[in-house]
């Protein structure tokens, strides 16, 4: 079973940071994501991670298999995308989308 430690390491190593860049840039203490191996993050926290990478607390949790995508996002995929296209290929294109730009620096 994948916990939240390894849901949020592959979320960082799709966009190329690493955990504790990645908590850096949240302004969390170095280590902080580390230490959710053994215990609980507080909900504050996990809202901003779930925010970093687009995707739900609930997914983080592991309460839901595929990562939920900011509304905006979908529309403008939706736009683009013929009307055949699962939720599962749009996540899979906005999570390519993200790590374009996680590229640039965005």
């Amino acid at each position: 079973m994948e916990t939240l430690f390894d849901r949020i390491k592959r979320l960082a190593e799709r966009r190329d940071i690493s955990l504790q860049d990645l908590a850096t840039e949240l302004s969390f203490s170095k280590n902080l994501i580390y230490r959710w191996k053994t215990s609980d993050p507080k909900a504050k926290d996990l809202e901003k991670v779930a925010d970093y990478f687009n995707v739900s607390v609930d997914y983080l949790l592991g309460r839901e298999d595929t990562a939920e995508v900011n509304d905006d996002h979908l529309k403008v995929v939706a736009a683009h995308i013929d009307d055949d296209a699962t939720e599962e290929e749009i996540n899979e294109i906005l999570n390519f989308i993200d790590f374009v730009q996680s590229k640039r620096g965005k």
